[in-house]
C-alpha cells in the first residue's frame, strides 16, 4: 500500500494511516444515490442512515458506490475516495467497507457540527488496523446495565472501530446470564440485598440498604448479539470460574465447599468462595457453558480463571482426596485441571477458551488465548510458549481507575490511568522476541463496575480513554502523535457528547 501524507486537519479518531487531500469540497444537500455490491447491502443501508436523518430532503446529485475489491489485502482495510460528485468505498470484506462508512460518518457529523450542512473534504484515504483484536470489556455483574445501555455502548464502540465486546456477565456480586436449566442463578444469584458504599477500605463497612439486581433474558442477549453483528463487533461472553463464583454458590450451595448457604456478596474485593472440583460441579458448569454456546455464536468464550483464592480447597479433606485421585500435587494444578475440563468441553462445541493470565499457572490449556492483565510478563511468557495472547494490563487499560487527579474526580477504585497513558499503550511488549509478535492478537480496555453504578458514569469513565486506546490499537507505534491526538479530540468530543449522556465534561487531556 502506498503511503500518502497525512493531513492533520482531519479530526478523525482513530487517525487513518494514509490520507491524500486536494483542494475543494463535496457538498451534499440531499439523499445521495447509493449503489452497493450484493454482499454489502447491509453496509449500504447503514450508510444511507447517515444521510437519511441528516441531509436535507430531496435527491442529491452525488453518487455513492460500495464495492468489494480483492486488491485490498487487509481483511479489515478500506479505501475511501471523496471526489467531485461521487464517493467510493472499496474493501476486501463487509467489515472493511463498514469501517470506511465509519470514517465517512465522522466526516459528515463534524461538518454538520461546524457548519450545519454536509460539506466533505476531497480526500483519498487508505486505511487498515494494526491489530485484529480491538476490544472493550463491560462489567455488568457488579452493577447491572440494561440491554439498551449495552447497545448504546456498542454504537459508540463502533464509531471508534472497536471489534470485540467482552461482556463480563457473572461475578460474586451478581449473575446476569439466563440459564434455562438452573433458574436460581438469576432468581437468587441475580440479586444482592444491598451494596457497600464508599472506598472498599472503609471500616466498618457501610451499606446503602437497597436491593440491587437484574439479569438478561435470552431475547435480550440475542438482541445485543444481533446489534453487535451489524456493527462488526464480536461478543465475547465471560463466565468467571472457579473463583468469582459467590453469586452462583449462593444460588446452588452444593457448588461450594462449606456445606451451608451463603448470600450474594454485598461488597467488593476478592471472595474466598470457590467452586468445588467434583464431577457434579464440573457437569453443572459445562451445562452452563452449553447454553452460553447456544446464545453466543462467536468463536470465543471467556471463563475467567483469575483471583481464585484456593484456601477452601487447601482446607477441605474431600478436595485434597479428589486431588490425590487425579494425581495432582498442588491447588494450582487443580485449577489448571478445572480449566482444562472447560476448555475441552468448549472445543467440542466449536468454541475457543479465553482466560485471564492466571490460567497459565499449573499449565495452560492447548489452544487457549491468554488475556494478560497483571502487567504483560505472564502473557509474554505464554506467547513465547506458543499461545495467542491479548494484552490488557491494568497499568494502561483499566478504565475504572481515576483518569485525572482524584481530588477532581468522582469515586473510583483507585490507580491513575490517564488518556495519555492509554494512548502510549503498545500491546507488543519490548521484551517479546520478534518471532513471537504475531501471537499478540491485540488489546482491550476494561470497565470494571464496582464503583460505576450508572450508564452516565460508565461513559464518563470510558471516554476519552477509549478514544486513545482505539487509536493505539489501530495505528503503528511510529504513526501515533499525542499532541495531534489531543487537537483532534477537541473536535471529536463534540461528536461523543451528542451521542452519549455524561455526568460531566471529559477531563482536560492537554
Amino acid at each position: 500500500m502506498r503511503f500518502f501524507i497525512i493531513d492533520t486537519m482531519l479530526n478523525l479518531i482513530p487517525l487513518p494511516r494514509n490520507v491524500k487531500q486536494v483542494a475543494g469540497q463535496l457538498a451534499i444537500a440531499g439523499m445521495p444515490d447509493i449503489a452497493a455490491d450484493a454482499q454489502l447491502q447491509t453496509v449500504a443501508e447503514q450508510l444511507a442512515d447517515i444521510f437519511r436523518v441528516r441531509a436535507a430532503s430531496g435527491q442529491a446529485a452525488v453518487k455513492v458506490r460500495l464495492a468489494l475489491d480483492a486488491a485490498i489485502a487487509h481483511p479489515e482495510g478500506y479505501r475511501l475516495q471523496i471526489a467531485p460528485g461521487r464517493i467510493v468505498i472499496s474493501a476486501a470484506t463487509p467489515a472493511g467497507a463498514f469501517y470506511g462508512t465509519v470514517t465517512l460518518r465522522q466526516l459528515v457529523e463534524q461538518s454538520l457540527q461546524q457548519t450545519g450542512a454536509i460539506s466533505l473534504p476531497l480526500v483519498t484515504i487508505e486505511d487498515y488496523p494494526r491489530f485484529a483484536w480491538r476490544g472493550l470489556m463491560m462489567d455488568v455483574a457488579r452493577h447491572f446495565f440494561t440491554a439498551d445501555e449495552v447497545c448504546r455502548m456498542l454504537d459508540v464502540m463502533a464509531l471508534h472501530k472497536f471489534n470485540r465486546f467482552h461482556w463480563h456477565l457473572t461475578d460474586d456480586q451478581g449473575w446476569r446470564l439466563p440459564v434455562r436449566k438452573y433458574p436460581l442463578l438469576t432468581e437468587v444469584g441475580g440479586v444482592r440485598r444491598e451494596t457497600a458504599v464508599g472506598p472498599d477500605s472503609t471500616r466498618p463497612r457501610q451499606y446503602d440498604g437497597i436491593r440491587h439486581g437484574g439479569f438478561y433474558t435470552a431475547a435480550d442477549i440475542q438482541r445485543v448479539v444481533a446489534h453487535a453483528a451489524k456493527l462488526h463487533i464480536t461478543v465475547v461472553p465471560e463466565i468467571d470460574m472457579p473463583g468469582h463464583m459467590q453469586a452462583a454458590i449462593a444460588a446452588y450451595p452444593q457448588l461450594g465447599n462449606l456445606g451451608w448457604p451463603i448470600e450474594v456478596r454485598t461488597h467488593w474485593n476478592i471472595s474466598t468462595h470457590i467452586l468445588n472440583p467434583f464431577p457434579a460441579t464440573i457437569a453443572f458448569m459445562q451445562d452452563v457453558l452449553a447454553e452460553v454456546a447456544e446464545l453466543f455464536p462467536g468463536p470465543y468464550v471467556h471463563i475467567g480463571g483469575d483471583e481464585a483464592v484456593k484456601q477452601q480447597w487447601s482446607e477441605s479433606k474431600a478436595v485434597q482426596q479428589r486431588m490425590a485421585e487425579l494425581g495432582l500435587t498442588s491447588e494450582d494444578q487443580l485449577q489448571s485441571w478445572f480449566i482444562h475440563q472447560m476448555g475441552q468441553f468448549l472445543a467440542g462445541r466449536g468454541k475457543r477458551l479465553l482466560g485471564w493470565d492466571e490460567i497459565t499457572e499449573g499449565g495452560t490449556p492447548a489452544n487457549a488465548v491468554v488475556v494478560g492483565w497483571r502487567g504483560t510478563s505472564h502473557a509474554t511468557k505464554a506467547a513465547i510458549a506458543g499461545h495467542e495472547v491479548i494484552m490488557a494490563p491494568g497499568t494502561h487499560t483499566y478504565f475504572d481507575h481515576y483518569q485525572a487527579d482524584p481530588k477532581t474526580q468522582p469515586l473510583a477504585i483507585g490507580g491513575l490511568t490517564t488518556a495519555e497513558k492509554a494512548y502510549a499503550f503498545d500491546p507488543v511488549p519490548a521484551e517479546l522476541p520478534a518471532a513471537h509478535h504475531h501471537r499478540v492478537l491485540g488489546g482491550q480496555g476494561q470497565l470494571w463496575s464496582e464503583y460505576i453504578a450508572t450508564f452516565d458514569y460508565l461513559t464518563y469513565m470510558a471516554f476519552p480513554r477509549a478514544c486513545a486506546l482505539a487509536e493505539a490499537l489501530w495505528l503503528d507505534g511510529g504513526q501515533k502523535n499525542w499532541p495531534d491526538f489531543v487537537r483532534r479530540l477537541q473536535q471529536h468530543k463534540h461528536l461523543l457528547l451528542s451521542r452519549v449522556n455524561r455526568i460531566g465534561p471529559m477531563p482536560d487531556v492537554a
